[in-house]
């Protein structure tokens, strides 16, 4: 079974960046659609960013202009890239697939953005 650890979150100012990174066990990046999900407390989790197979990407209304998904193929590694931080944008950020089965749900990363 592929595991993902999700990383690089932590305490951020409004305005400011941060980049998450996902790094799976197996090549899965290259045959899967991957997206980036994130939950608010109190809320539901909810797709943010994903990325097709062939490198296509999306975005919620809420992150476009804001954020980036990317990924390494050699490296099993997706990355999101996150700017102009809002208070709004707090959260515990997954990666899985976009469609399911999904892969077990790792920890998560937290991303706090407050002053």
């Amino acid at each position: 079974q592929v595991q993902l650890v999700e990383s690089g979150g932590g305490l951020v100012q409004p305005g400011g960046s941060v980049r998450l990174s996902c790094a799976a066990s197996g090549s899965i990046f290259s045959i899967n659609a991957m997206g980036w999900y994130r939950q608010a407390p109190g809320k539901q989790r909810e797709l943010i960013a994903s990325i097709s197979s062939g490198g296509s990407t999306w975005y919620t209304d809420s992150v476009r202009g804001r954020f980036t998904i990317s990924r390494d193929i050699a490296k099993n590694t997706m990355y999101l890239q996150m700017n102009s931080l809002k208070p709004e944008d707090t959260a515990v950020y997954f990666c899985n697939k976009l469609i399911p089965p999904y892969y077990y749900w790792g920890q998560g990363t937290q991303v706090t953005v407050s002053s």
